[in-house]
């Protein structure tokens, strides 16, 4: 075998990405909210993305409390600083023991992000869409 194709053999076994692979594969995109999949996966900060393209990112042992009212959404109060989510189904279980409001409490949500309003419009009426992120 030539040098150039055990090289290709070998990298294309490893992955050379941008991003480890591990860390792609531990996080589900479950659109509006990602949820770190393993069982014991935590995330230090909480990336919130607005749709203007403003980012903040919190850290989660910053967040004193939070709070779910289904008429206002997501409230995490963040010292003096007060950040609210709001939007349609945020304490639904997408699938079995997987909720927006439940992973922020256990911290297995790494990032919340506004949808526009065409993906918004366009959602199924029992998803969970993120309408604003206020801070």
């Amino acid at each position: 075998m030539s040098g150039n194709k055990l090289l290709e053999r070998f990298t294309d076994r490893v992955g050379l990405s941008e991003e480890p692979e591990a860390v792609v594969d531990d996080v589900d995109d479950l659109g509006s909210f990602a949820y770190l999949r393993g069982l014991h996966e935590r995330s230090v900060t909480l990336s919130l993305r607005k749709k203007s393209g403003d980012i903040m990112a919190v850290g989660y042992a910053f967040i004193d409390r939070m709070l779910f009212d289904p008429s206002e959404g997501v409230t995490l109060f963040c010292g003096s600083r007060t950040v609210r989510i709001k939007g349609k189904n945020l304490n639904k279980e997408v699938r079995p023991h997987v909720s927006l409001f439940h992973g922020l409490t256990r911290n297995r949500v790494p990032w919340v992000a506004e949808a526009d309003q065409a993906a918004a419009l366009q959602a199924a009426k029992d998803a969970v869409v993120v309408e604003a992120i206020e801070w």
